[in-house]
C-alpha cells in the first residue's frame, strides 16, 4: 500500500514537472573598435556587429525581463544572404528549453568576407559574456559559464573559422551543413581544441558533403568529434524555408527525399541531449546521445570519441579500510552524507571516523561522476548514529533505502531546486520509485535527523 501511494504521488508531482520558457526578444549592437564595417548603429566607434537576441523569459515579447537562473549562450552564424529570421524552427525550440540564442546580422550581402564573419562569432561570444558580469545590464548573472558557437552554411565554415581561434572561450562547435571558406575553413580545422558535431543532409548539392562537411570534420583532431549525415537530407532544410537557400538548392538538383518538418526532427533528436550534456552540464544526457547517434536508423554517423561517463567505483573493505581501485578522476569520501576534508586518496582508514554510512564519489572534468556507498559497522556499539543505504545510485527508476533501525522514519524526496516531489515512510527498509520522474539529481533526506543524500536518476 505505501508503495502504492508512493508511486501514486510521483506521479502527480511528475505531472508539469518541467514547463518551458516563453520567448523574449532584444536588438543589442556590439562594437569592435580595431575593426570598420558591419551592420546596425550604435554599438560604438569601430566595426557595428548588431545581433538578435532570443533568450527565455516568463512573457513573451520584446525587450521583456529575462526569466530568473543561469542559461548557456548559443551564438549562430547565418548562411550565404539568409537571414536569421530563417532559423525561427532553432528559436522556437531551444529557448522554451532554457538556453540564449544569439544571431549576429553582419556579411548577409552577396559578397560576404568570411573571415570578418568569423571575428564577430568571436566578438559576439565576448561581449555576450561581458554582459554578464555588467550589472547594469540586461543579462547581469544571467549566464551560466558555457557557450557554443555554431551555424549553417557559410555561418557554419565561419564558425569553424572561429573556432580555430576560440579567443571566446566556446565550449563547443555545432556546424549544419558547413561550407568550405576563405580562408579555408578545412585547412583551419586542425587548430579546433573544442568538441564538434557536424550535421550534413546526404543529398545537399549546394555544399557537397565530400568537398564541404566531411573534410572539415575529418581535419579536427585530437578532440571529441561526430558527424551526424541525415539521410535523404537536404542543405537547406536545416533552416526554414529561405528563397535564396531554396531556389539555390532547387538549381543544383540532388535527390532529396524527406521533408523539411522530418529533417528538423531528425537534427532536434540528436542536437538535444548533446546540448544538454555540453551546455547544461547534464551528465545523463551523455547515453541518450550515444544512444541516438548509434540506433537511429535516419541518421549515418561517424565519431572519433573516447569519452564515457565515469562507472560506479567497487568499494573494497579489509578491516576498517575501505579502498577502491587506482583512478585518475577526483576522489571525495563522505560519512552519512558529509564530506570528510582531505579524504580525496583512493583509500580511507574508516576508524578515524566511526561506524556509519561512507560514499566515495570519482567525478571528471565535466563534474560527472560515479559514486558506491558502504555502510560500515566500525564503532557501532559506541557509536549509535543513524545512517541509511540508497542502492543502486545511479539508477534506472527503482532504488532501495535501508535504515540501520527499525524505527519509523519520514521521507523527503526533492529535486535540484530543492522542491519537494514527495513525503513517504520507511523502515528498515523500502523501495522507491522514480520512473515516472525525468532524469537528473534528485535528494532524498531524513526530516528527523536531517541527513541528506543524492539519488541520479538516469
Amino acid at each position: 500500500m505505501k508503495t502504492t501511494l508512493l508511486l501514486l504521488s510521483l506521479f502527480i508531482c511528475g505531472i508539469g514537472f518541467s514547463q518551458p520558457y516563453q520567448i523574449g526578444h532584444r536588438t543589442i549592437t556590439f562594437n569592435d573598435p580595431s575593426r570598420t564595417g558591419g551592420f546596425g548603429s550604435g554599438g560604438g566607434a569601430g566595426r557595428q556587429i548588431q545581433c538578435e537576441v532570443y533568450y527565455p523569459s516568463t512573457t513573451a515579447g520584446n525587450d521583456v525581463a529575462i526569466s530568473s537562473g543561469q542559461f548557456p549562450f548559443m551564438v549562430f552564424g547565418h548562411g550565404f544572404v539568409m537571414t536569421w529570421d530563417s532559423y525561427q524552427n532553432f528559436i522556437d525550440h531551444y529557448v522554451p528549453l532554457g538556453y540564449v540564442m544569439v544571431f549576429p546580422r553582419t556579411e548577409g550581402g552577396f559578397s560576404p568576407v568570411h573571415q570578418e564573419f568569423a571575428l564577430d562569432l568571436l566578438i559576439t561570444g565576448t561581449k555576450m559574456e561581458a554582459l554578464n558580469m555588467d550589472n547594469s545590464s540586461f543579462f547581469y548573472q544571467a549566464w551560466n559559464g558555457r557557450k557554443a558557437v555554431m551555424g549553417h552554411s557559410m555561418g557554419g565554415g565561419s564558425s569553424f573559422l572561429a573556432a580555430a581561434q576560440n579567443t571566446a572561450n566556446f565550449d563547443i562547435l555545432v556546424g549544419f551543413a558547413p561550407a568550405e571558406t576563405t580562408p579555408s575553413a578545412i585547412n583551419v580545422s586542425s587548430d579546433i581544441s573544442i568538441p564538434t558535431l557536424v550535421f550534413s543532409g546526404s543529398e545537399d548539392a549546394v555544399t557537397d558533403p565530400t568537398t564541404n562537411h566531411k573534410p572539415m570534420y575529418d581535419s579536427v583532431s585530437n578532440v571529441c568529434k561526430h558527424y551526424i549525415s541525415i539521410t535523404g537530407g537536404a542543405h537547406c532544410y536545416f533552416a526554414n524555408s529561405s528563397t535564396t537557400c531554396d531556389f539555390g538548392e532547387s538549381a543544383s538538383g540532388g535527390n532529396i527525399t524527406i521533408t523539411r518538418p522530418v529533417q528538423h526532427d531528425i537534427t532536434f533528436d540528436a542536437l538535444d541531449p548533446y546540448l544538454k550534456f555540453y551546455l547544461m552540464k547534464d551528465c545523463p544526457s551523455w547515453p541518450l546521445f550515444t544512444t541516438q547517434r548509434d540506433t537511429d536508423t535516419r541518421i549515418q554517423s561517424l565519431f572519433s570519441c573516447l569519452y564515457t561517463l565515469p562507472s560506479n567505483p567497487v568499494i573494497t573493505q579489509n578491516g576498517s579500510v575501505l579502498s577502491i581501485p587506482s583512478t585518475s578522476l577526483t576522489i571525495s569520501w563522505f560519512l552519512n552524507g558529509n564530506e570528510l576534508s582531505g579524504e580525496t586518496f583512493t583509500t580511507i582508514d574508516t576508524q578515524s571516523y566511526g561506524g556509519g554510512l561512507y560514499e566515495v564519489r570519482v567525478t571528471d572534468n565535466f563534474g560527472c561522476d560515479g559514486s558506491a556507498n558502504q555502510g560500515v559497522t566500525v564503532g557501532l556499539e559506541e557509536n549509535t548514529t543513524f545512517y541509511f543505504l540508497v542502492y543502486p545510485n545511479p539508477t534506472n527508476g527503482i532504488a532501495t533505502i535501508q535504515t540501520n533501525t527499525s524505527d519509523l522514519r519520514i521521507i523527503e524526496l526533492s529535486d535540484i531546486g530543492g522542491r519537494i516531489i514527495s513525503e513517504f515512510k520507511v523502515q528498515l527498509k523500502a523501495e522507491l520509485s522514480l520512473e515516472n520522474l525525468e532524469s537528473g539529481t534528485y535528494f532524498i533526506r531524513f526530516k528527523d535527523s536531517n541527513q541528506m543524500q543524492r539519488i541520479i536518476k538516469k
